[in-house]
């Protein structure tokens, strides 16, 4: 097996190495939550697409500063006002918000500051102050959008905002990438479903696939689930022969270390796996490893579930993100204080899973890489460089959420040195 690499080489590979999937689909709009654009959306309307008033009030040209005007017209929001009709000195005109105002509109003047409203002669009237500054409480043609603004960015996720930006332009139907198809299985004749309830004393629920499975899905894949596939080679092969045939990415959770039974990775060696890199610098998850067969992403991960799920955090995570196109697809962090001194043997780059509470981090106390509870209890974690022996209490780390959304399209310094 090669040498490990750092955690920023193997993402950097990873990067690298996956491409956005082939393929797009057409969908309206209201059915594109969380979906991936595979092209540039741009402006093809003005916002406003006339000018408009931005209060109730009333409309007054420059020559009126100072006079006494007859309000000659009331424009409410959506009536139709001809291009030539125009306010001439001495004339207001009563208008509400969002109503297209007439030519040669110098200010609206908002009712509260209209002190009074006199009546001669059956006409009301209004005193226009000399204040009035240019364009006052007028929504400027364009001032919000203008033509060929690109609105939303090819590789943006769309968001219930976006789709706001979506209908002003006119906008039923955007291309979208295609889902990435993720095929997730588990090795290890010591595993059982969690819906099996014959599980022996010397057995354990697999715990790895379903929050695979889960965090895909989050991430905007279509997933499939394997059954566990047995430590027999020839169960293995079968297994992958048949999800080449429909997955961008296999994600294989166990059978990657050097044990008598660990089949997997010759499995996927004999199938025509090209590695990109064969083991991470990582405390937990060391023997996790990443290529492909043909087009199909490969990632191997430890079967030990914190030791898996940390590296399918990391790894996974990103493999996934880059195969929808998705342009915010790095790791992105938040800097924050820890609360507790931590030592480490040093040697090897460390991740601590933890809680961040909105300013500081603690970890969690007991963790060990075939444990599930801190898994459960923490919202992410820190990545300790493997030079640091010991962190103090106030340090500033750099935590790496997992249970909430936290990506960018910059990629961060993500170690904690």
């Amino acid at each position: 097996m090669a040498s490990a690499i750092s955690i920023e080489k193997a993402l950097e590979l990873i990067y690298l190495n996956i491409a956005p999937v082939n393929g797009v689909e057409l969908l309206p709009i209201e059915n594109s939550i969380n979906r991936v654009l595979a092209e540039n959306i741009v402006a093809s309307r003005q916002l406003p697409n006339f000018d408009n008033s931005a209060m109730d009030g009333f409309a007054v040209s420059l020559a009126s500063l100072g006079e006494k005007v007859k309000i000659i017209k009331t424009i409410f929001a959506g009536d139709e006002v001809a291009d030539d009709f125009t306010i001439s000195k001495y004339e207001a005109v009563k208008i509400m918000t969002g109503a297209k105002i007439p030519k040669n509109t110098w200010a609206i003047i908002p009712f509260e500051d209209i002190s009074n409203i006199f009546n001669e002669n059956n006409n009301l009237f209004i005193n226009v102050p000399n204040s009035l500054k240019p364009k006052a409480h007028i929504r400027s043609a364009g001032e919000d959008i203008d033509y060929n603004d690109i609105l939303i960015k090819k590789g943006e996720r769309i968001t219930s905002s976006k789709i706001g930006l979506l209908a002003s332009q006119g906008i039923s139907h955007i291309s979208v990438y295609r889902k990435p198809n993720i095929i997730v299985f588990a090795t290890g004749k010591e595993l059982k479903m969690y819906f099996d309830k014959n599980i022996k004393s010397h057995q354990i629920y697999n715990t790895n696939s379903p929050t695979i499975v889960a965090k895909s899905i989050e991430l905007g894949a279509e997933t499939v689930q394997l059954k566990i596939i047995g430590d027999s080679q020839n169960a293995i092969e079968r297994a992958i022969s048949d999800s080449l045939l429909h997955a961008d990415l296999i994600i294989s959770s166990g059978g990657v270390s050097v044990g008598e039974a660990d089949f997997t990775r010759e499995s996927f060696y004999n199938l025509g796996f090209q590695p990109i890199f064969e083991g991470v610098e990582i405390k937990p998850g060391k023997p996790t490893t990443f290529g492909k067969i043909g087009k199909t992403a490969i990632l191997n991960l430890p079967g030990n579930p914190t030791a898996g799920l940390i590296n399918f955090k990391l790894f996974g995570r990103a493999s996934i993100l880059a195969l929808s196109g998705d342009s915010a697809k790095y790791l992105n962090r938040i800097e924050c204080e820890i609360l507790e001194n931590i030592k480490l043997k040093g040697g090897k780059t460390t991740v601590i899973l933890g809680e961040f509470d909105g300013s500081t981090f603690k970890s969690c106390l007991k963790q060990a890489p075939g444990m599930v509870k801190p898994l459960g209890l923490s919202n992410g974690f820190i990545i300790i460089d493997r030079e640091i022996s010991e962190i103090n209490s106030g340090s500033i780390v750099r935590f790496i959420p997992t249970a909430f959304k936290w990506f960018s399209s910059f990629q961060y310094e993500i170690i904690s040195r």
